[in-house]
């Protein structure tokens, strides 16, 4: 029965594949062949490769990758732009700040102290089930600041969340169970929020701001923005999670007493661990100052990665270094890629003249409009481009064109726009974080819905609220 059961799904999800693939053909080929004949080739055929990334991103019907990759071939076959354009996005400093931040995980995996952490956390907070989940979401803020990637945060915290549940043998049906899944991802999301190096998005968003307009945000900048949204989002949504699945009362004795025997067994700080805190907090110190010394954030990256590998000095191979995710890198410089191709071959300029009409324009004049109109567009957007990197590569054009035509500061409009990619509550599909938890198995798409409903409602409430107080009070939005 189990075995007729997995073929009949495995034909439906083959079915789902063959339409995917075939829509996104078939708009590919409609844009191609009948826009009107005033739009120039270089145009077309750059808004129909990006419509077609845009559907396989979505649907996934190849891996996303994979997906990166077709978009290259289509701009090198249809030639709307050089070569050295199609191309152009692996040289930016967001593809290298990636791989260094990617690196860096991998140098701090090679060690004891995410382990350390965890274990010292749980001994000290885990002796309730509130503890436990408070432990978590501070554990889940602190890795924001030195390991970059929100998948990779969530690969780190899977073995924890899983060892949590088997101390506990929470059913995979109890509130206690969903309650850590579900904080978790959520959790992990919302870390991205304040520091740069935590999310792509952030890395995007800060690249198209330099590419369009000539702006950068610094580290310490970003920071300053977003920090009372993150602190504000960690409390309300954790307390929102927690109401949906309130824990049953159970004894976590046996899990305490384990988190101590596991944190009193690593002993003493080790030289490597010394070693990797001091090479962070200086990556940090510089991303920190930026403003000071002018190097990019890509410079601390890198830079933290070779002192992790040299002899003597650093405490991991060169070799376990290079162990990173190659899909990652793919994705970004191909959606980098996307956007300098759109930029050259004219094709944004089409896109932002067919989504700003004067009403549009209007609305956006006026700012205490014009923020929440962005926040909720995002989010909205976000659940149709469930990719992330897709998602800010193609709207924060089009936002920025309408923020320049409305008198608004584009800057402001991006950083709103970064923010609410972010926070992906209602589908499993719109961060890896969500993917990651539901890969588990321990939860189900229906479990999201009802704290990430409340979930998202909050975040566009607090959004909106820190951009007509604080954002004013500090100068960032006049």
């Amino acid at each position: 029965m189990r075995t007729v059961n997995k073929k009949k799904l495995g034909k439906q999800r083959g079915l789902s594949r063959w339409i995917v693939v075939i829509s996104a053909v078939i708009l590919f080929l409609s844009v191609l062949f009948f826009l009107p004949e005033s739009v120039s080739w270089p145009a077309r055929s750059t808004i129909a490769t990006m419509l077609f990334g845009l559907i396989f991103w979505t649907f996934t019907p190849v891996p996303i990758s994979l997906t990166a990759v077709i978009v290259l071939v289509l701009l090198m076959v249809l030639k709307p732009v050089e070569i050295e354009v199609v191309l152009s996005g692996f040289s930016s400093p967001a593809v290298f700040l990636i791989i260094g931040g990617m690196m860096i995980a991998t140098g701090v995996n090679d060690t004891l102290l995410i382990k350390r952490m965890t274990y010292g956390l749980m001994s000290l907070l885990g002796k309730s089930a509130k503890g436990i989940y408070t432990g978590l979401i501070i554990l889940m803020q602190v890795q924001a600041f030195f390991i970059p990637a929100t998948a990779v945060r969530s690969s780190l915290m899977m073995p924890v969340i899983a060892n949590i549940i088997e101390e506990t043998r929470a059913d995979k049906n109890s509130n206690f169970n969903k309650l850590m899944y579900i904080g978790t991802a959520f959790g992990i999301s919302i870390s991205g929020t304040a520091v740069l190096t935590a999310a792509i998005g952030n890395i995007l968003a800060v690249e198209i701001l330099r590419l369009y307009v000539g702006i950068s945000i610094s580290y310490l900048q970003w920071f300053i923005y977003a920090a009372p949204i993150w602190i504000l989002l960690t409390i309300v949504i954790m307390y929102i999670v927690w109401k949906c699945y309130p824990p049953e009362a159970q004894s976590f004795d046996s899990l305490h007493k384990e988190m101590k025997r596991k944190h009193s067994e690593l002993g003493k700080l080790t030289v490597d661990e010394k070693k990797c805190l001091a090479i962070l907090v200086f990556t940090i110190i510089i991303w920190l100052t930026e403003s000071w010394h002018g190097y990019h954030p890509t410079f601390g990256a890198l830079f933290a990665a070779v002192l992790m590998a040299l002899p003597r000095i650093g405490f991991t191979e060169w070799r376990k270094m290079l162990e990173i995710n190659f899909s990652m890198v793919l994705l970004i410089g191909a959606t980098l890629s996307l956007g300098y191709s759109l930029i050259e071959s004219g094709a944004i300029d089409l896109l932002e003249v067919l989504v700003s009409p004067q009403i549009v324009v209007d609305i956006f004049s006026n700012p205490w409009l014009a923020i929440p109109i962005v926040i909720i567009l995002s989010q909205l957007y976000h659940l149709g481009v469930t990719n992330v990197s897709t998602a800010v590569i193609t709207l924060m054009p089009v936002l920025i064109g309408l923020a320049t035509q409305s008198g608004l500061d584009p800057v402001v409009i991006v950083f709103a726009s970064a923010i609410s990619m972010l926070l992906g509550f209602l589908l499993v599909v719109e961060t890896m974080p969500n993917v990651v938890v539901h890969s588990t198995g321990r939860v189900t798409q229906k479990d999201f819905l009802w704290p990430g409903l409340l979930s998202t409602a909050a975040s566009i409430v607090i959004m909106t609220a820190v951009a007509y107080t604080y954002w004013r009070w500090i100068g960032f939005w006049p």
